[in-house]
């Protein structure tokens, strides 16, 4: 055991009910990089949010050099050896590098000369070319990476866990970024990979987990892995699972081009990215993080700008269009379900009924001088009552719904502006199992009913059985095209990290 520096037992979390992770088996070696795998919702970051003190099992233990242990914030964590470097950076922008080291080990007095000394010496010995004078938030990716490295290791973690770290990396960094992770395991830290892109995990792992569904697949040395058999893993499933339906028998005849990119660009995400989506027909999206597909239809949707010089065309119903915000685009007829209904969905303490109304407003293009609250309440109820919205009253606030129900306004507001192609981003992330299949039931009755729909998705099952045909992405443009009555998951996979 002594070779064992952190282990989870039986890992269970819960989330109303319904786990994220399930029973999970988990251990960490001494000065070992081990790659956890998986598809989106497989249950990576919850099991090291966990290990990182931000989120807290419902059931299991945690140990650390072989004494149980239950962190319940990061600081906890971090006295324990654990840090974590998040995809979304964890850095205060308004603070310098070698603020944001120090932050949380001040003393009483602090000389700010002595802490860009003491910042520039440490990491001078890292081989970070990074100055600690700079302001984190001017820097780029690689750097913010290496200022979170830094910091790990200045608070003497034993375990640094990276949640897909190169996702945003150009070709360059990301040499660096394995040079760097060489590095660390020859000083004794070990390191938890979460990754996307399989060659990394084969490259730098010494052993690899798969997860899926929330439960422990397989845990092996990385020379007993191949790609193929890291996908086979990831994405078999148990037969009995019937939410997803069958496999698709018919599909759908293509009807008129309502949508055509043509070389769209908008660095560093999307790269010549060329495509097309037809009326009366359901096309999947699928690709893995940094594929660029929500930015390419953000950009469609006027809620994001192309590049300006050699952006591409976007061409609806053979025109040429260039929206620069989303209002002209909800006016020539385009929806965008987003796929972060918190932040850009609804409004929180606002009624059902008067999100919904606020939809259509958005229809008009200047607007309303006059609003009726009476048009709102029975418009809000006509909609409520045909998504099967379920809440206390009509006049509940959106922020007191479920997830599956906060969704279905979301839905509900694009709907009621009777557009002609709808973007549908993540539509059943963090939604109830029965909400899954009322809003599958939806998006298919509206490809039925003749209108252009775009599902963009990370999780494959979904994508197979909603899609007619299916695009894969990967860096920044379509791939591959399958129809759904010849793609297999294995192949779509292949696709989207080969």
């Amino acid at each position: 055991m002594n070779d064992l520096v952190l282990s989870l037992s039986k890992a269970t979390k819960l989330y109303a009910g319904v786990p994220a992770i399930d029973g999970v088996d988990f251990d960490l070696r001494r000065g070992e990089i081990h790659a956890l795998v998986g598809e989106n919702g497989a249950g990576k970051s919850t099991l090291t949010k966990v290990m990182a003190g931000v989120v807290t099992l419902t059931s299991g233990g945690m140990s650390v050099d072989g004494v149980e242990v239950t962190p319940k914030t990061p600081l906890e964590a971090r006295n324990l050896g654990i840090a974590m470097v998040f995809q979304e950076n964890s850095l205060v922008p308004t603070m310098t590098v070698a603020q944001n080291l120090f932050l949380g080990q001040e003393k009483f007095y602090n000389r700010l000369r002595g802490i860009y000394i003491a910042a520039q010496q440490f990491l001078q010995s890292l081989n970070f070319d990074v100055t600690p004078t700079a302001t984190v938030g001017g820097l780029g990716a690689a750097k913010k990476q290496m200022v979170e490295i830094a910091r790990a290791v200045l608070h003497k973690a034993k375990v640094i866990i990276f949640d897909e770290p190169t996702a945003t990396l150009t070709p360059e960094e990301k040499k660096y970024f394995f040079d760097l992770v060489k590095d660390l395991k020859k000083r004794g830290v070990s390191i938890i990979l979460i990754s996307h892109a399989l060659e990394e995990a084969l490259l730098l792992a010494d052993r690899i987990t798969v997860l899926r569904d929330g439960r422990h697949v397989v845990t092996a040395d990385a020379a007993r892995f191949d790609r193929a058999r890291i996908i086979q893993a990831m994405v078999g499933r148990d037969l009995s699972n019937t939410l997803y339906g069958a496999r698709k028998a018919t599909v759908r005849p293509s009807g008129k081009r309502v949508l055509t990119v043509q070389n769209l660009k908008m660095a560093p995400m999307v790269k010549n990215n060329s495509l097309s989506v037809f009326a009366g027909q359901i096309t999947g999206v699928f690709g893995l993080v940094g594929a660029g597909r929500t930015e390419t239809f953000k950009i469609v949707a006027g809620v994001m700008k192309r590049d300006f010089f050699h952006g591409g065309e976007v061409i609806l119903d053979d025109k040429p269009v260039r929206y620069r915000v989303p209002a002209p685009a909800v006016q020539a007829g385009i929806a965008y379900v987003t796929e972060d209904r918190k932040v850009e969905g609804f409004f929180e303490t606002a009624s059902i009924a008067r999100n919904i109304y606020l939809g259509l407003l958005a229809k008009f293009p200047r607007g309303r001088a006059w609003l009726s609250r009476r048009e709102s309440t029975a418009t809000g109820k006509s909609w409520i009552e045909r998504l099967k919205v379920r809440a206390i009253g009509d006049e509940a606030k959106v922020v007191e719904l479920s997830g599956g129900n906060q969704q279905k306004v979301v839905i509900a507001k694009s709907l009621i502006q009777d557009p002609e192609l709808i973007i549908f981003d993540e539509p059943t992330r963090g939604v109830d199992v029965g909400a899954i299949v009322e809003i599958h039931e939806l998006i298919n009755s509206l490809a039925d009913k003749g209108k252009a729909v775009v599902v963009i998705s990370s999780y494959l099952p979904e994508i197979m059985a909603l899609s007619d045909r299916i695009l894969v992405c990967r860096q920044g443009k379509v791939v591959e095209e399958f129809s759904a009555l010849e793609a297999t998951e294995e192949a779509i996979m292949y696709a989207a990290i080969h």
